[in-house]
């Protein structure tokens, strides 16, 4: 964690310094809603390789990732850019011809497991997925988990509810939490301490944001310092959770920025 009071860099410093190869890294963005595009291209033009990547439900960033063979192993909910690509097409391509290592979760499973990386805690409890086979198949092998113990050994855990207080047995599931080396988002202001605002929907940014071991924060604009701090309650990401903040206007493109612009379906 960065507590300097400046954090301004350059994108390529910043991409450099903290998404080394083999790193597992949290992208932020839902679909085709502000992912972190001008990242996503740096970390493709430093040639990054055998990234562990997580997202919630994203889009072109995940999808140009994995097209450009930067990433082996993704842990999400989705992968598509709504009615331009139900499914995105390189990951499903790589998924399908084995090249890529795919574990999928419930869209309320991965928010919750960000959620527990943000809250410090080993896992969250939820009945989503009983019943399906989202519980039953596993997309990371016994041998991959062993090989990297940043992985948890188990996908989920099926068990009784321990505190049996109605006479029922409910079942629940419990879902490891996400801890990235480093979460990367895009939002549409920030300061050059790092306290960032998201405009309009923040998808889950803020946990993914709050779970990381490093935050890069991207940003349309970098206002004066103290500007910010006028509407603190409107304001999401804390300067102590930043490392990096880097002006990138355009940053999102060709995913959609609220109040800035929209998704650009010919690119």
């Amino acid at each position: 964690m960065n507590v300097n009071n400046d954090k301004l860099m350059s994108l390529s410093d910043a991409i450099s310094q903290f998404v080394p190869d083999g790193a597992h890294i949290s992208i932020g963005g839902f679909t085709i809603n502000r992912n972190p595009m001008a990242a996503v291209y740096e970390i493709i033009r430093q040639k990054k390789r055998n990234l562990h990547l997580y997202a919630h439900s994203n889009g072109q960033g995940v999808d140009e990732l994995i097209g450009a063979g930067c990433v082996d192993k993704i842990e999400i909910a989705y992968a598509g850019s709504g009615r331009f690509a139900s499914t995105c097409v390189r990951f499903r391509k790589a998924a399908e011809s084995g090249q890529l290592l795919v574990e999928d979760y419930t869209n309320y499973q991965m928010t919750l497991r960000f959620m527990a990386g943000a809250m410090g805690v080993p896992f969250l409890p939820t009945r989503s997925s009983l019943g399906s086979d989202i519980a039953n198949l596993w997309g990371l092998s016994e041998k991959a988990r062993q090989e990297d113990p940043r992985i948890p050994n188990q996908k989920l855990v099926i068990m009784d509810n321990p505190f049996d207080g109605w006479g029922r047995a409910d079942r629940v599931v419990l879902v490891p939490a996400i801890n990235p080396d480093v979460t990367i988002i895009h939002v549409q202001s920030a300061d050059r301490q790092g306290t960032a605002r998201i405009n309009g929907l923040p998808f889950a940014d803020v946990e993914q944001a709050k779970a990381a071991r490093h935050l890069i924060v991207t940003c349309e604009s970098v206002v004066e310092d103290g500007q910010l701090r006028q509407a603190p309650d409107q304001n999401q990401i804390p300067f102590f959770c930043v490392d990096a903040v880097v002006h990138a206007p355009m940053g999102a493109y060709p995913t959609a920025c609220y109040q800035h612009y929209d998704y650009d379906p010919t690119r």
